[in-house]
């Protein structure tokens, strides 16, 4: 996945579409389950394919196969949505390889409800130091009515408030501190004739991002915890409400740019407006920072680019260092697998990730691993001060809430996006959508 796709590569699981062909997808060495490998301490396992990550991926896995002769490893790539489709069919059908790649959350909980993957706390037990080294609010997305079910593995990409500090020292003003400074600002930057916030509002998914700060910030994670749980009338919890109603003052306040709703996130457009000046503020995945280094000049070589955390909501419950987005990526085992199988895949587990060379291989492309204790090894690159702002938010972060539309199972997602949509447009209240999403808890 390179840095422009990997936001939908992430989000995708939660909201599955049919695919007219599966045979777009494949590449490296074929294995097609748990249940078919040429030796007894041989495993498969699935991942995606796309650069740099996919390189990455493979040399660890190589690396593992070459100090483990008895037990190897038969590594395929799919394609990100081919890849989506393939190992839902798979996992339903019996068929799943050894080592299911995934994003945790919903998807996750339906397998582990099922008794499609295999229940890892007593594994984490056995092995504490390989707990030890992952961030511990990596787990949320693992765990599953308390056990968990998939070590976190690769890198982490929490939601960062951005700012362009060009625009703000024209303004002769500070980054938002709180939410009454975000609607002040609103007016300061319209009154400038540059928009407030980018936006990529059809996408959806980039709108969501507001709402899970929001919902944090005023009620904390307990208000999202109760949804995640299905309990009754969840989304009518009162700091959901004044949630949504802030969102819907922000909108009627001018604060992101006009025709936002128009605006795509997959053709990074909403990068675009904030480093070429046409736009204050935006909020969006870490990921974006390697493709505004990129496409943006000298935005981020020339310090123009800035970051702050998502402001505080007055009378709120929620602690400012909480964070959301991407927690890190997830690996089970199938339940299918034989014995020697799972052995091999709880192996790499143990001894074949978060090595030094992985470990340099993440940073070196611009992205924190989750595993803690890097501190010198990201001092010492050229994107020091911003990987060292995301580690930190992300290792320290006392709740670190999975994107909701990767946590919600696939029926309640779509429905929240679609709900999103109409909000940010104001078609719809805060109480009907509140009444909208109460319909699908439990789905």
């Amino acid at each position: 996945m390179d840095k422009k796709t990997s936001r939908r590569s992430f989000l995708s699981l939660a909201v599955l579409t049919p695919l007219a062909a599966w045979g777009l997808s494949a590449c490296g060495t074929a294995g097609p389950g748990g249940g078919s490998s040429a030796s007894a301490g041989s495993a498969t396992m699935w991942s995606l394919s796309g650069q740099p990550n996919e390189g990455l991926r493979k040399d660890t896995v190589d690396a593992f196969n070459k100090a483990n002769p008895d037990s190897q490893i038969k590594l395929t790539f799919f394609q990100n949505d081919a890849y989506k489709t393939k190992i839902k069919t798979a996992i339903g059908a019996g068929e799943a390889p050894t080592i299911i790649f995934g994003w945790g959350g919903g998807g996750l909980k339906t397998y582990a409800q099922a008794g499609q993957v295999i229940d890892l706390t007593s594994w984490f037990a056995d092995n504490p130091k390989v707990k030890e080294k992952l961030f511990p609010s990596s787990f949320g997305a693992a765990t599953v009515n308390g056990k968990i079910y998939a070590l976190p593995t690769e890198n982490v990409a929490p939601i960062i408030f951005f700012y362009n500090k060009d625009l703000f020292a024209k303004a002769g003003a500070q980054p938002p501190k709180t939410w009454d400074d975000l609607m002040a600002l609103a007016k300061t930057f319209n009154d400038m004739g540059v928009a407030p916030i980018s936006l990529g509002g059809q996408s959806r998914w980039t709108s969501m991002m507001w709402l899970e700060y929001l919902f944090d910030r005023i009620g904390g994670p307990e208000v999202f915890n109760a949804i995640f749980a299905g309990k009754a009338n969840a989304w009518s919890d009162p700091a959901a409400i004044e949630a949504l109603t802030k969102i819907q003052d922000l909108v009627s306040a001018n604060g992101f740019i006009k025709g936002f709703s128009s605006i795509t996130a997959d053709s990074n457009a909403d990068q675009a407006l904030l480093y070429t000046g046409k736009a204050a503020m935006m909020l969006h995945g870490a990921w974006t920072y390697g493709s505004m280094k990129s496409d943006g000049g000298d935005f981020v070589t020339g310090g123009k680019l800035g970051w702050v955390n998502f402001p505080t909501v007055s009378g709120g419950k929620g602690d400012p260092k909480n964070t959301t987005g991407n927690p890190g990526q997830y690996l089970s085992i199938s339940s299918k697998a034989s014995e020697a199988e799972q052995t091999t895949a709880k192996k790499y587990f143990a001894e074949g990730l978060r090595t030094d060379a992985e470990i340099d291989s993440w940073i070196k492309n611009g992205q924190v691993p989750i595993v803690t204790g890097i501190e010198d090894k990201l001092a010492a690159t050229p994107d020091k001060d911003f990987l060292t702002y995301v580690y930190n938010l992300a290792k320290n972060a006392p709740n670190f809430q999975q994107s909701w539309d990767q946590a919600l199972s696939p029926t309640a997602a779509e429905a929240l996006l679609n709900n999103i949509d109409q909000l940010f447009t104001k078609s719809i209240t805060p109480q009907q959508f509140a009444t909208n999403m109460n319909a699908t808890l439990g789905q």
